[in-house]
């Protein structure tokens, strides 16, 4: 079963000024079929902890350690993370004009699993995750996001985790901007992954309507870069009924728990 062993993480951002950093020391671990709910304040460091672990240039990790079954992820490229096993489903996707959807996907997944797949079964498969994600199949030749609705671009986002199969999943508030249906559409499709196989989720998020979907097995809080309390999911109920003011800004919070 995989696991994603996060220990005393530090992590800066490339600033125009001087390097800020962002994490102060985080210590998480995901296992396989466990649903890890992130949540806490704005600026507090959430985004830059599913950033650091993906790869992106502009986070720098000054020190810790982040580990894939054994594996040091902080020693390969983007590419070979995602290989390994990491996804990330970004907060703002971006728009690639020129690429539909079709060969991106395809593209993707003969990276990941090492050859491309057999096409027959490749339009199959993806024709059948497209109509339970609710996408229609004309997008299929349209270009990667772009004129995308957010709640189709987020149907884009999962529809890639059903078909790249990592083993850890990171949704970077996959809820953000999504109505009603949209929200039922997009959960769904994370909890059927989650049924068909062994990943860990790793659900970053402000609000817990996504969590009434999504049920977390643990909610971790937030706060000035470090996790500041960890509980089961009637942590995310308190957080609801009471917001972030005892968290926020405060850097004795990391002592709690």
């Amino acid at each position: 079963m995989a696991t994603l062993e996060i220990k005393d993480l530090h992590v800066s951002v490339v600033t125009d000024e001087a390097p800020k950093e962002i994490l102060k020391g985080v210590d998480l671990t995901i296992k396989a079929g466990e649903t890890h709910a992130i949540m806490g304040p704005n600026g507090s460091g959430k985004s830059t902890l599913s950033y650091a672990i993906a790869g992106h240039p502009k986070y720098q990790v000054t020190s810790g350690s982040v580990l894939l079954d054994g594996e040091d992820v902080l020693a390969m490229s983007v590419d070979e993370r995602a290989r390994a096993g990491v996804f990330l489903a970004m907060q703002y996707p971006v728009e690639v004009p020129g690429v539909s959807m079709s060969n991106f996907l395809r593209t993707a997944a003969t990276a990941v699993r090492g050859e491309a797949p057999n096409l027959r079964h490749w339009v199959k498969e993806v024709k059948a995750a497209m109509g339970e994600l609710d996408i229609d199949s004309a997008f299929a030749e349209r270009s990667v996001n772009e004129g995308f609705s957010g709640g189709e671009k987020k149907r884009h986002e999962i529809l890639q985790l059903s078909l790249l199969k990592p083993k850890i999943a990171i949704l970077d508030e996959t809820d953000s901007g999504l109505d009603v249906d949209a929200l039922r559409v997009v959960s769904d499709g994370v909890n059927r992954y989650k049924a068909a196989g062994e990943v860990g989720v790793m659900l970053i998020t402000h609000y817990t309507r996504i969590l009434k979907h999504i049920s977390p097995d643990f909610v971790h809080v937030f706060a000035d870069g470090r996790i500041v309390e960890s509980g089961g999911p009637e942590l995310a109920q308190v957080l609801e009924d009471e917001g972030y003011v005892k968290y926020a800004g405060k850097q004795e919070a990391a002592k709690i728990g």
